[in-house]
């Protein structure tokens, strides 16, 4: 709303001709989804403990029962205050604002059932049906996106300037492929005080960046990354982080509040139209590392097991697995972090590498 002020306004306030600046609103969206964050987590916090507390899972270590009757669905607090600050400082007329939002809730209401079905039953939806709903809604949303938004259909991969397959019609499965894989990866993640959270911060933070990027003209052609105008995006990552961040103040070890699948499959949902809509989902391999290796840490596990009688971890996702050797909760999460950031380092650093 104080975009569309400023448009309104600024023809007899000069001053409000700074708010047409991308980096202004990218600032002020940070900051002003953190200053919410802190006005509202002690409400919601308590508000939480009335209705979602959540009960830990038999098949995880032992150390967890400890926060049994935590609070969860701290997602729907990060969807608050993004809600608040998309209405704030984002253009609601464009295409790509109206997307991101559907899809981040569209998953996230399907983690808000899940979450619902574990208080009530301690036992989640049916993976069937939860697996299908994700592709339902992200078929919707990448269809909306490609027939609305005319996007670019190349594919860009990392350290290469001239190679740039189009995919056509293919962008379609493959974007749906890169929405639910990426938002599921999330949600695997998402097994310990902060450590999923930490991660999403640094992405979105990196996209941030790429999106502004590639919706700079001049940027876009130095870098030779395809010109997109996304420089809305860049406004969601920076509210997404700012509302994680002010998250972070509470889902820091020991956690006063879960994030839930409501929250992990919505922030990785939005991780991963980001990427698309930037036209970089490549390089999620290399910034969202962490997901990737927790993966790829079950698919291991379940193929090992399944094949050859063993488990190549003490239990997956990986997380589990280095408490099993003996390592403090907040020692994996923080050197998970450090892993995080230097990859997101290296996704940006790419960009310059072609």
């Amino acid at each position: 709303m104080i975009y569309h002020l400023a448009q309104f306004l600024q023809s007899k306030y000069k001053l409000f001709y700074l708010i047409n600046y991308v980096s202004v609103r990218v600032i002020a969206a940070l900051l002003s989804s953190i200053i919410f964050a802190f006005l509202f987590g002690d409400w919601f916090v308590n508000a939480s403990k009335k209705k979602f507390r959540s009960k830990v899972r038999e098949l995880i270590p032992k150390s967890h029962f400890i926060k049994n009757d935590t609070p969860t669905m701290g997602g729907l607090f990060i969807l608050m205050i993004f809600s608040i600050n998309v209405l704030l400082w984002c253009n609601l007329a464009k295409i790509e604002t109206w997307l991101f939002l559907i899809c981040m809730f569209g998953f996230g209401f399907i983690g808000f059932l899940d979450d619902w079905h574990k208080i009530k039953s301690n036992t989640g939806m049916s993976v069937k049906v939860k697996f299908l709903m994700q592709i339902a809604i992200a078929f919707f949303v990448v269809c909306c996106w490609y027939f609305l938004s005319n996007p670019s259909t190349s594919l860009c991969f990392p350290f290469f300037k001239n190679i740039k397959p189009e995919l056509g019609l293919l962008l379609i499965p493959w974007a749906i492929f890169i929405i639910v894989g990426t938002s599921n990866a999330v949600n695997l993640t998402d097994g310990l005080d902060g450590l999923a959270a930490g991660p999403l911060m640094f992405n979105f933070s990196t996209f941030s960046i790429i999106a502004y990027l590639a919706g700079h003209k001049y940027f876009a052609y130095y870098l030779y990354i395809p010109f997109v105008r996304s420089s809305e995006l860049a406004i969601l990552g920076a509210t997404l982080v700012g509302a994680l961040l002010g998250f972070l103040w509470y889902n820091t070890y020991p956690a006063q509040i879960f994030m839930g699948d409501v929250g992990s499959l919505a922030l990785g949902s939005g991780l991963a139209i980001m990427a698309l809509m930037t036209r970089q989902e490549l390089l999620l391999i290399i910034s969202g590392g962490i997901f990737v290796l927790e993966t790829t840490s079950v698919i291991i596990q379940v193929f090992s097991f399944k094949v050859f009688g063993k488990r190549m971890f003490k239990m997956a996702p990986i997380h589990h697995h280095y408490e099993l050797l003996g390592w403090k909760e907040v020692k994996i999460t923080v050197r998970f972090w450090i892993i995080s950031i230097i990859l997101s380092l290296l996704a940006l650093l790419t960009l310059k590498i072609r």
